[in-house]
């Protein structure tokens, strides 16, 4: 017969429906008791949403089959308890009219650029913007907006966002010694998260912008329990292995209720400075392609250019140095289509954006 220890190793091979974390991790796995009648899993689900219930015991069941004593399996549900400031739901934050996320399936796509961009145009759209850095383990939107500020606490000990460009702004990268690196683990990223959120005198917004980590794990989760999020946004390029993992942030957001608002596709080509000729380094339309696939608005396609590149590393991102550039107009009309799409999420939060696309 197998050990519950054993059994739960197996567990922890199974991810939580549209993040990579584990059930184990998300201590949904209560007990394993092994006896001569079989294995019994009792499992303590976070979500009271069926469906994502049956398909983690169906994981569950998938993932001990083929053990020897395991063939007879029962799985039993046990009420999970709901940590009392998780009971109402989550909560919105005074004085912030809307929570814009911004995602990415993988690493290396420009996220942050975009993110940094973005809430300049919105910006730029009249919008009373900030921006929260939750990519906490790569803060680079403070290098991005030339902030070398770090964070401080007014009065009532709140964190006093930096103001740069039009933004209100707070970044881990504010409360670290250059080149520190992050060395956390789930519980003290939720408390930062938390403190971003609710410990932060951000004021009056129209909008407040997440840059998210790449992938789905705790920070994500973390955002989706504690905040109402108005929308989300996923970033990706044009080539075959970014496409793959815009369906596993897709997943994500809609796994937790999240109107998806949209696909930026970045890098999508470059043109050359000298003579004009473009080319399209990574292919071309994926990003498109893939939103049609899946059901959701194409937001618009960001050329990769030097220029960009350069104005961030300056701490003068595009849209701030040539609002006018072929690059500057791009963010502004995804911007445009962002914030329309985000309207009327919010005045149709009963429908699917993808079936009004």
């Amino acid at each position: 017969m197998p050990s519950p220890q054993e059994l739960l190793e197996r567990l922890r091979l199974v991810p939580y429906p549209g993040f990579t974390r584990d059930i184990v991790s998300f201590g949904l796995v209560r007990d394993i008791e092994v006896s001569s009648g079989g294995v019994t899993v009792t499992l303590a689900p976070s979500t009271a949403n069926e469906e994502t219930v049956r398909e983690i015991e169906a994981s569950v069941r998938t993932a001990l089959s083929g053990i020897p004593g395991a063939e007879r399996l029962t799985i039993v549900r046990e009420r999970a308890p709901v940590p009392a400031a998780a009971r109402s739901g989550p909560q919105a934050v005074t004085g912030i009219r809307s929570i814009l996320a911004v995602a990415s399936g993988k690493g290396g796509v420009g996220k942050s650029t975009v993110a940094t961009n973005l809430a300049l145009a919105l910006a730029g759209l009249g919008q009373r913007t900030g921006l929260m850095d939750a990519d906490v383990y790569g803060p680079s939107v403070p290098l991005m907006l030339g902030i070398a500020d770090k964070a401080r606490s007014g009065e009532g000990k709140q964190l006093q966002p930096i103001r740069r460009h039009g933004l209100s702004v707070i970044s881990m990268g504010m409360f670290l010694a250059d080149e520190t690196p992050v060395i956390w683990r789930g519980p003290m990223l939720t408390k930062l998260i938390v403190e971003f959120l609710r410990n932060c005198d951000w004021g009056e917004l129209d909008l407040l912008v997440l840059d998210l980590p790449p992938g789905t794990g705790d920070v994500q989760l973390t955002l989706t329990q504690q905040v109402p999020l108005s929308g989300g946004v996923i970033v990706t390029t044009p080539q075959d292995v970014a496409l793959a993992d815009v369906r596993r942030g897709l997943q994500m957001f809609r796994q937790v209720q999240v109107p998806v608002l949209g696909v930026i596709e970045n890098m999508s080509y470059h043109v050359c400075p000298g003579c004009g000729a473009r080319a399209e380094l990574f292919g071309h339309g994926g990003g498109a392609a893939m939103a049609r696939e899946l059901g959701v608005p194409f937001l618009g396609e960001i050329p990769l250019a030097r220029a960009v590149r350069e104005a961030g590393d300056r701490g003068l991102p595009i849209v701030a140095a040539d609002p006018a550039s072929a690059y500057g107009r791009a963010f502004h009309e995804i911007a445009e289509r962002t914030l329309v799409r985000l309207r009327e999420a919010e005045r149709h939060p009963e429908s699917p954006l993808s079936e009004r696309s």
